[in-house]
Parts: structure tokens; C-alpha cells; sequence
């Protein structure tokens, strides 16, 4: 296993747009690729984070040479974003995250 973190700073007014477009894109990434989906979090200075567990480095690299999953949604989340920081990488040392209750 393998995760990512994204970090963004949304223009004001547009992150209920976000989180639609960011759903739309995580299902059509998940279907597309085989992900484990992923989480999307509010730090307290605002930003949103996003957590995506996939199942390997390299079926992420893979996916990021491919066109979008779907254009129309990553279009959406661009013109939503201020400011974004670069995907950070992360090796999955231990995993001790329960799923989600039913």
C-alpha cells in the first residue's frame, strides 16, 4: 500500500464546488485505477487535505500519466483552488486505521 497527501487553499465561496468536484473525481479514480478511495480533511488555518490510499507507487505514477479520470471534475476543482501545494509521498510504515463503522 501506498498513500498520498494533497494540501489546497480554496478561493473563498467555492468549497461546497470543491468537495462535489473532488467526490466526483476520488469515485472515477477509484473505478479507474483501483484505489482505496480516499479522505478529505479541514486543517484549522482552512486548507483542505486530502488522504488517498492506493495500492501501490507505481499504479499511482501510472494514473498520473494517464489523461483525467474525468476532466470536467478536475476543471472544477482547479478553478476552486487559490493556492496548492505539492503531492507529498508517503510509505505506509504501519497501518492501525480502523474502516469506517457501518
Amino acid at each position: 500500500m501506498f498513500a498520498v497527501l494533497y494540501r489546497w487553499r480554496l478561493k473563498p465561496g467555492t468549497e461546497d464546488r470543491f468537495r462535489a468536484a473532488w467526490a466526483t473525481m476520488t469515485e472515477a479514480i477509484r473505478a479507474r485505477s483501483g484505489t482505496s478511495g480516499s479522505r478529505l480533511h479541514r486543517t484549522d488555518d482552512g486548507d483542505l487535505v486530502g488522504y488517498a490510499v492506493w495500492p501501490s507507487r507505481d499504479a499511482w505514477e501510472a494514473a498520473a500519466a494517464l489523461p483525467p479520470a474525468d476532466a470536467d471534475a478536475l476543471a472544477t476543482m482547479r478553478d476552486c483552488i487559490e493556492r496548492s501545494h505539492p503531492a507529498t509521498p508517503l510509505a505506509i510504515l504501519d497501518d492501525r486505521l480502523a474502516p469506517p463503522a457501518p
